[in-house]
């Protein structure tokens, strides 16, 4: 099939529920009020709670929600073939994922900026508030920790991808300085100059790489996830509107542009999906995700491509305290999603335009490879092309979509000779694209962690200051550090996926319960529909992995420890959000149960944890 038809299909079906469905939502269900004022208005205190243009802030959004997700996920999908997942990225990121993430940022700002966890407890009760905090906090450290490992392995001893990494820092904070200090409001202004820095670092990389300033950027693994964590503290502690914000808007346009130069190279070579529509690897004898079936681990791997409960913790952490107004939520929550969603759609045409057996023996577990006997295609061209010692065992992913990105682009008439270049170009692109997720996250977990740390000790819960947000912001860095420098987050590596989907179950099951105190049971449906399926798929996952970390074939391969450790995390996890689900039914029969009596206005179930009080139902509705 002509891979043109999949990005062509993915601006089509957006582009309608961006215009309807997106829209129906948000007049109908949500009832948006562009006039009310936000957080960001309300509680302004030029740090965390700061009035933010929205194309700045969809940038940033945009660039904190996209993590590895959509580029390796899909590519990992691949495995069953291109429909799965293509199919999966296209109505699941429509119906799922851009729904989950309007919801849960429209709650937020609608609750003053209110954290998951928090808006859990006032929706649902105590005991969802508990198991929920219980659950995030510890997703959230693993989810960092995982993340920082996927960048320390793309930028390790690359001086080109570690430079320009390095060079967006200083541009964002020239860029933050220019538009709320120098010159105020002035986007355009800034944003030109902030593009200039990022394109002139980007197209200095190679220049760097033949220089004697090659050795200043050319770090160790170690290295790197030592000053991962620095960089974390910083940018979760400054004035969102210094560096966090900047710095992610600014790699936004390194991040489209780069998708949209493979969609314009996708439709100049129109190269063919090699790959085919449906493998017998279905089964889950395949060799890239061995032992896994296409159903539920389709709707596990491919995580942000289609739906992510990283995402809620976005919607409900950074983005909401600097949301200008609520016409603009459907913008930045619901249109955010969809653009990851070609993302992955993007992802999945570079996998499945590599031919098969290439594709096998980049990602494959060896041995499997090996007893499935594939041979090689036009592997050992490419690995000639892009300069690379071997691309066989080379697994995750990652390498696998920038062979298939490059070897689109190569195509592309004049660029021929360019291989080389767009092969690193995509290994840097991967570590801009994760990175912007990791910072944001930090600072996202350090507002989790103050709510925590507040019970304790009060003035820990202080967003305005400098001790309790350097200290807790602190403590975040050095937990998901640790994992991240020794390496120890390996034994929990396997929960990842089903962990980041479970939140999403969470993050559905509080939005259903936030839109049936407010509007008609009916307009409930367009988050339990996809949280019954997520439920359904995610838990299912869940239990086959628990039974796969307690076989002696796991045994045999990790050792008991790390078996027992895995198999004992995935019960309590299961166990946590199941009784999070039980306690929402019973909040949504109470519901029910006084609607039926005539009682219009459902109160919540707690105040504010301030002395104030949650929104009425008649408040929210608007």
């Amino acid at each position: 099939m002509n891979s043109l038809v999949l990005p062509l299909a993915a601006i089509v079906l957006f582009s309608f529920a961006y215009r309807y469905y997106a829209a129906f939502i948000a007049n109908r269900v949500a009832r948006v009020d562009p006039a009310r004022p936000t957080p960001a208005v309300t509680m302004a205190d030029g740090r965390d709670y700061v009035k933010t243009n929205r194309f700045v802030l969809f940038g940033h959004h945009f660039a904190a929600i996209s993590a590895a997700g959509p580029l390796i996920g899909p590519v990992l999908a691949a495995q069953f073939g291109y429909l799965p997942g293509a199919l999966w990225i296209l109505f699941g990121a429509a119906l799922g994922g851009a729904v989950h993430d309007f919801i849960i940022l429209f709650a937020s700002v609608r609750h003053r900026a209110a954290s998951l966890s928090e808006i859990a407890r006032r929706e649902i009760g105590p005991v969802a508030h508990g198991a929920a905090t219980a659950t995030i906090l510890f997703i959230t450290i693993l989810l960092l920790a995982g993340l920082g490992i996927v960048v320390v392995n793309a930028l390790a001893n690359s001086p080109w991808g570690t430079f320009t990494v390095a060079m967006t820092i200083p541009a964002a904070l020239l860029f933050g300085l220019y538009m709320y200090r120098i010159r105020p409001g002035r986007v355009v202004e800034g944003s030109l100059i902030g593009v200039a820095l990022i394109l002139l670092a980007v197209f200095a990389g190679p220049w760097l790489v033949q220089s004697p300033f090659a050795a200043w950027f050319t770090l160790s693994p170690r290295t790197l996830s030592i000053l991962l964590p620095v960089y974390g503290f910083v940018a979760a502690t400054l004035p969102v509107w210094l560096l966090l914000c900047p710095r992610d808007y600014l790699s936004t346009y390194m991040k489209i542009g780069t998708i949209v130069l493979l969609v314009v190279g996708v439709a100049i070579v129109h190269p063919k999906l090699v790959m085919p529509a449906v493998t017998p690897f279905v089964d889950g004898t395949g060799p890239v995700l061995p032992g896994m079936k296409v159903f539920p681990f389709c709707f596990i791997v491919i995580a942000c491509g289609a739906i992510s409960g990283f995402h809620a913790l976005i919607g409900s952490g950074t983005t909401p305290r600097m949301v200008p107004d609520e016409g603009s939520i459907r913008f930045i929550g619901y249109g955010a999603m969809l653009t990851e969603g070609v993302v992955a759609i993007m992802a999945l045409v570079a996998a499945t335009t590599l031919q098969p057996a290439d594709y096998f023996l980049i990602n494959g577990v060896p041995k499997v490879v090996q007893a499935l006997g594939i041979q090689p295609a036009q592997l050992h061209e490419l690995t000639r092309l892009v300069g690379e010692e071997t691309l066989q065992g080379r697994t995750g992913g990652a390498v696998s979509l920038a062979v298939g990105m490059a070897n689109i682009l190569r195509q592309i008439p004049g660029m021929g000779h360019l291989m080389s270049y767009w092969y690193h170009f995509a290994i840097m692109f991967e570590a801009v694209f994760i990175l912007t997720a990791l910072d944001t996250g930090t600072r996202v977990a350090r507002y989790l962690f103050q709510d925590v740390a507040r019970t304790v000790w009060a003035p820990l819960g202080s967003t305005t200051n400098w001790f309790s947000v350097s200290f807790v912001g602190g403590l975040v860095c050095l937990a998901w550090g640790y994992l991240t420098v020794t390496g120890s987050v390996e034994t929990i590596w396997p929960l990842f996926g089903v962990s980041n989907q479970l939140l999403a179950v969470i993050a559905l099951a509080v939005g259903t319960s936030f839109i049936l105190r407010q509007r008609p049971a009916p307009y409930a449906l367009v988050t339990l529909v996809p949280l019954a399926f997520l439920t359904v798929s995610t838990m299912t996952a869940g239990v086959l992995n628990t039974f796969r970390y307690l076989s002696p074939a796991y045994i045999a391969d990790v050792g008991r420890t790390v078996a027992t450790i895995d198999g004992a995390l995935s019960v309590v996890l299961i166990l946590l959000v199941s009784t999070i689900l039980v306690d929402s039914v019973r909040r949504w029969a109470h519901i029910l149960a006084e609607r039926r009596r005539g009682v219009l206005e459902v109160p919540a179930v707690a105040a504010a944890p301030d002395g104030g009080r949650a929104p009425s139902a008649v408040e929210i509705a608007g």
